[in-house]
């Protein structure tokens, strides 16, 4: 069987996001971790220098263009990297050595200069400006490297709203001030608009691999959530949750938060007023399960929440109640998604979602974020936990195509085997925005897991 599955497994790999859903839909329960290819981390270096080399030469002209900007500075130094750093650097890279110094000019063509001025040179993709020497002979290199190119509008990474963009220190900042011409001061904008697209925008060959990806997170979940893990009365959601957690590791893969994994019974009854339903102790049967988890592969990021049903003694199926349950949470995916329309801001497609979902019965939360090199990634804020109505920043981001979301939010809805006690259902799947429409990477959860 497994050398069936890997053989099938292999084959969607290289076919469309869209048709790979729909495949590991139907097959998800044939597939565990063990099915999948994970490449050593030496092997992994020439996959993410290739995306690396096309995000540069494709898409920074393309962005940089967008935000108006004729050149943009990463400056950077050893334990107080820019959140942006590793993003544009080859691999193997562990650290900004020293003082780094990146600078991306476009020309008159549209083309983008790719330099760098470090003690350490990088090689491709960049040229190296200048090397060697100490650090006051470096911030001269750049001050020539700068005003050699005149440009106007130089983008620098500071903030207010985007912690993301703002990755230059106060100390950096003023040493750029320092060694430039005096009015050069003027010319410094931030660069959150180019930060926020550069790390929300993915590419035909990132959305190749990241169907893969997702649905090795989600083979780990469906292991966790069975019997191989699993024994009721004396397992416990802690117990499930660092299985989780050591899983991903023993495939080299690093988790981006500490999986939870929590349970619900019928004599809980979720109330209402409360943000989350669930708790951490020992499993037993007739207990709901959810998890949240996320792993990060190939420098991509995933986020994914499901659910599990532990069958009691004599039970072959989940309670109907349940059934209809999980139906309800698909179908707030459904109205969610649907609102997805290129150009419409974060806190319109929350505003429609949450107006449908009341007109359909439903108590209902979402709190939908971006998704790729980082797991809370910039980009559209589609509500949060704690605040269901508009964000003042990433709620007023627009949509755009070729980005990646993690679908999350919850319903609540009453379970007539429960004596009409409420159930949370929590769900967060990674999908992609076409520009049309909303593809889930590795399909979603429509059918509970079972721990018999």
């Amino acid at each position: 069987m497994k050398t069936i599955v890997t053989t099938a497994l292999l084959a969607l790999m290289t076919i469309t996001p869209t048709t790979f859903a729909a495949e590991f839909t139907q097959a998800r329960q044939l597939v565990s971790a063990d099915d999948f290819a994970v490449l050593a981390p030496r092997d992994r270096v020439a996959t993410e220098n290739r995306i690396l080399q096309e995000r540069l030469e494709a898409l920074l002209p393309q962005l940089m263009a967008e935000a108006k900007l004729d050149m943009w500075l990463v400056i950077n130094r050893e334990y107080a990297e820019d959140p942006v750093y590793f993003t544009l650097v080859p691999q193997p890279t562990f650290a900004a050595r020293r003082t780094t110094m990146l600078v991306f000019y476009r020309k008159a063509d549209g083309s983008v200069e790719r330099l760098s001025v470090n003690r350490y040179p990088f090689g491709a993709p960049y040229t190296s400006a200048w090397s060697g020497g100490d650090l006051q002979q470096q911030w001269q290199a750049l001050a020539q490297v700068i005003t050699e190119r005149n440009p106007q509008r130089i983008g620098i990474n500071v903030s207010t709203d985007w912690p993301v963009a703002d990755g230059l220190t106060k100390a950096m900042h003023q040493s750029l001030l320092e060694v430039l011409p005096k009015d050069y001061g003027n010319r410094l904008v931030s660069s959150e608009q180019l930060v926020v697209r550069w790390m929300e925008q993915r590419t035909a060959s990132e959305l190749e691999i990241y169907p893969a990806i997702v649905s090795l997170a989600r083979a780990v979940i469906a292991e966790a959530f069975s019997a191989k893990v699993i024994t009721p009365g004396v397992t416990t959601t802690d117990d499930v949750a660092w299985y989780i957690r050591q899983r991903y590791e023993s495939l080299g893969l690093p988790v981006w938060f500490m999986p939870d994994v929590n349970s619900q019974r019928q004599q809980d009854d979720c109330r209402l007023d409360s943000a989350f339903c669930g708790q951490s102790r020992v499993i037993h049967r007739g207990d709901v399960l959810h998890t949240d988890v996320g792993i990060c592969y190939l420098k991509l990021c995933t986020d994914t929440q499901e659910m599990a049903y532990v069958l009691k003694v004599g039970e072959e199926q989940v309670p109907a109640g349940l059934v209809k349950a999980l139906a309800t949470g698909n179908q707030w995916q459904d109205i969610l998604t649907n609102e997805f329309k290129a150009g419409r801001t974060g806190n319109n497609v929350l505003a429609n979602t949450i107006k449908e979902s009341q007109k359909q019965g439903m108590i209902s939360s979402t709190y939908t974020h971006a998704l790729g090199f980082v797991g809370h990634a910039p980009g559209p804020t589609i509500g949060m936990w704690d605040n269901q109505g508009p964000s003042a920043v990433g709620g007023q981001w627009p949509l755009y195509a070729d980005t990646a979301y993690a679908i999350e939010g919850n319903i609540k809805q009453q379970v007539p085997e429960w004596g009409g006690n409420y159930v949370q259902i929590k769900l967060e799947q990674s999908a992609y925005f076409d520009g049309k429409k909303v593809i889930y990477l590795a399909g979603r959860q429509t059918q509970w897991h079972l721990v018999r």
